[in-house]
C-alpha cells in the first residue's frame, strides 16, 4: 500500500515537474521577445534578461521611419488574411456540407482526393503555383495570395467541417424540406448558425495562416510597398548593415497581438469547433 502511494506520488511529481520545464520553454521566448521590445539599443545581446531602462522607441520608428513601411505592410497582411479567411471559410463550408449531406457517384474520391493533396507539403507546388500565376499576371499582386490562400482551405478544413456537420441531426433538414425549403435554405437557415463553433476554428485558423505566411508571399510580392509583415520584418535583420533586433520584437509584438485578442475572445468557441469536428468523420 505505501509503495503503491510512492509511486503515485513520484509519476504526480515528475508530472509536474515535466509540465513547469514545457512552460518555461514555451513562455521564456515569448518574454524574452516582449522584453526586447522594450530595451533600448539594437543589438540581440543583453547583459540582463530585465532591460535597465524601458523604452516605446521602437514602436514609434515601426511606423515614423522613412526606412520601413511598417503600417503599409500591416494593412496588406491585414486585407489578405481577412480576404483569404471570408473565401476560405465559404469554400470549405460548401465542399464540407456537399460531402456531409449528400451522396454521389463521386464522394468517395472527392474524400480520397482531399485526402491524399492534404498530405503534400505545399512547398511541392510552389514552382507550379508561380509559374501559374505569372502567366496570369498575377505576380507581385495580393489577389494571387489571397487566390492561393483561399483555395487551399478546403484542403485542410474539409474532413474536419464534415465531422461536425455529420453531428447535426438529418431530422432537421428532413423538417425544413417539409416545410418547403430548399437545398440552399436548409444550408443558410439551420446548417450555419448550428455550425458557429466550427466556423470560428475555420476563421481563425484560416486568419492565422496568411498571418503569419513568409515564404509564399515572398516568393510572390516583389514590390516594397506590396510586402507583408512577414517579409517586412525579415527584410529588417537581412543584412548585416541593418540587424535591429529590438526593433524586430516590437514588430513580433504587435504581430501577435491581434492573434491573442481573438484567440482570448472566441477560445470557448474554438475549442468546442475542433473537439466537436475530431468526434465524427
Amino acid at each position: 500500500m505505501i509503495g503503491r502511494k510512492l509511486g503515485k506520488t513520484v509519476r504526480l511529481t515528475a508530472s509536474y515537474i515535466v509540465l513547469v520545464i514545457l512552460s518555461i520553454a514555451a513562455l521564456y521566448p515569448a518574454l524574452w521577445i516582449l522584453l526586447a521590445s522594450f530595451r533600448p539599443g539594437k543589438s540581440l545581446y543583453s547583459k540582463t534578461f530585465w532591460p535597465e531602462q524601458f523604452t516605446l522607441a521602437h514602436y514609434t520608428e515601426l511606423f515614423t521611419s522613412p526606412v520601413y513601411m511598417f503600417g503599409q505592410w500591416y494593412a496588406n497582411t491585414l486585407k489578405i488574411s481577412i480576404m483569404s479567411m471570408l473565401i476560405g471559410v465559404v469554400l470549405t463550408l460548401l465542399t464540407s456540407y456537399a460531402v456531409s449531406r449528400f451522396r454521389f457517384k463521386a464522394r468517395k474520391t472527392a474524400l480520397s482526393t482531399i485526402l491524399i493533396l492534404g498530405m503534400f507539403p505545399g512547398f511541392m507546388s510552389m514552382i507550379a503555383i508561380y509559374l501559374l500565376l505569372k502567366e496570369f499576371h498575377l505576380l507581385d499582386t495580393h489577389l494571387a495570395l489571397i487566390i492561393v490562400y483561399a483555395a487551399g482551405a478546403p484542403l485542410g478544413g474539409t474532413f474536419i467541417a464534415k465531422g461536425f456537420l455529420d453531428t447535426i441531426p438529418r431530422s432537421l433538414d428532413e423538417a425544413a424540406r417539409i416545410d418547403g425549403a430548399s437545398n440552399f435554405g436548409i444550408f443558410a437557415r439551420i446548417i450555419l448558425p448550428l455550425s458557429r463553433p466550427m466556423i470560428t476554428y475555420m476563421a481563425l485558423t484560416q486568419f492565422v495562416g496568411p498571418w503569419v505566411d513568409f515564404i509564399f508571399a515572398r516568393l510572390i510580392l516583389r514590390s516594397k510597398e506590396n510586402w507583408t509583415v512577414a517579409v517586412g520584418m525579415w527584410d529588417m535583420v537581412n543584412s548585416q548593415q541593418n540587424t535591429n533586433f529590438t526593433l524586430f520584437s516590437a514588430g513580433a509584438v504587435l504581430i501577435a497581438v491581434p492573434i491573442m485578442i481573438l484567440f482570448g475572445f472566441l477560445q470557448r468557441l474554438l475549442v468546442d469547433g475542433l473537439t466537436a469536428g475530431a468526434s465524427k468523420g
